[in-house]
């Protein structure tokens, strides 16, 4: 029995698609309603395998006759052509139709709520879209400190999107920090070589909250936040801004923001203090539509980040400039320190440099 199986009840009437595990002994059916019912494992006989449910490959959602969010879980290839009525077809036979503007290499990687109207508690899926003509090999990795862990690989056919994972809420510091890895060909014909593709991307996961991050689109039925891997043939600009980078342009700002009165000499590589400024304001371009508590979870989230991309380096100090105003962000970092990174002694910044508005963090091992 596996995600995909359809099952019916023993012990009752009903049944349904095998949409996840409890364990070893329970397994969750969704009905015909969509409502996932917790059964026993030994109380439920599959009827209906699915065969190809690692394949999970989907058409892109451009016509009105799309299958729904359902049946695209299945796993069942549907060929697309834009005069011709879509048509189900067996894998392996699937003969995708080229498009004039698919010999340019597109790219996207998507998330969909699967319940766009409890947004904040909803699961989501995550789709590859390869918007070409070329079949594309991938690798989608997310980040672990300075390592990096698989998540997914496999082969999108052309014009089609491909189902990659399901997460949840609890799931998406996991995500911050991804990249994508492609190889794009085109099998029994010749084709224009493409460069193999390497994007880091950062995934805001406060939009993961916000309902009007999930726009419209032509590839799927529902609302769905997007970010470009590839675009017209060129990789996406590198999205993801190392501890290093933000820090070199925190120095700089503060270089140009000195008056000649107060030179500072200029630190020392080995000993060089890492200032990290956390005020929402040099964060974020726009904050139109997010919360208090939304934006206090973003600095947070900086916060952590920075202390992982350090964590190797012991005695490396930084400082986390969070301004005085209520506290708020001030008391949010001291109960992080105590709680979650207890082995790092921390302080008042040099009130001298910082005034009362920024804590010192020492890295240990």
């Amino acid at each position: 029995m596996k995600k995909g199986d359809k099952v019916r009840f023993l012990s009752e009437v009903g049944g349904g698609i095998v949409a996840g595990f409890q364990g070893k002994e329970i397994v969750l059916v969704e009905d015909e309603d969509g409502f996932q019912i917790p059964m026993p494992i030994r109380e439920c006989v599959v009827i209906d395998t699915d065969d190809y449910n690692i394949a999970k490959v989907n058409t892109l959602g451009r016509n009105k006759n799309a299958s729904s969010s359902a049946e695209e879980k299945q796993g069942r290839t549907v060929a697309y052509k834009p005069e011709e009525e879509e048509k189900e077809l067996e894998p392996g036979n699937y003969k995708p139709a080229e498009t004039k503007e698919g010999n340019i290499l597109n790219v996207k990687l998507a998330f969909v709520p699967q319940n766009i109207k409890a947004v904040s508690t909803t699961a989501f899926d995550t789709y590859l879209i390869n918007d070409s003509n070329y079949y594309v090999d991938y690798l989608y990795l997310c980040a672990e400190g300075k390592s990096w862990r698989l998540r997914s690989r496999g082969t999108i056919e052309p014009n089609t999107k491909l189902f990659i994972e399901e997460f949840g809420k609890e799931n998406l510091n996991e995500l911050e920090h991804v990249a994508v890895q492609l190889l794009a060909y085109k099998e029994e014909k010749n084709f224009l070589l493409k460069p193999a593709v390497s994007v880091e991307m950062r995934i805001d996961t406060v939009k993961f909250y916000k309902l009007h991050t999930f726009r419209d689109s032509e590839f799927f039925e529902e609302p769905a936040l997007l970010y470009e891997v590839v675009v017209d043939d060129r990789p996406a600009r590198q999205v993801f801004v190392h501890a290093e980078e933000l820090q070199e342009a925190l120095l700089q700002k503060k270089t140009v923001d000195r008056t000649p009165n107060r030179p500072q000499a200029k630190p020392k590589e080995r000993n060089r203090i890492v200032e990290v400024d956390l005020h929402i304001g040099a964060l974020l371009d726009n904050t139109s539509g997010m919360s208090n508590g939304e934006m206090l979870e973003y600095q947070l989230q900086v916060f952590r980040r920075t202390l992982e991309e350090y964590k190797g380096k012991t005695g490396q100090k930084i400082v986390f400039i969070h301004g005085k105003g209520e506290g708020v962000l001030r008391r949010a970092i001291e109960t992080e320190l105590k709680t979650k990174y207890k082995s790092y002694p921390f302080q008042d910044a040099s009130f001298r440099e910082y005034g009362f508005g920024a804590t010192m963090v020492t890295i240990k091992g």
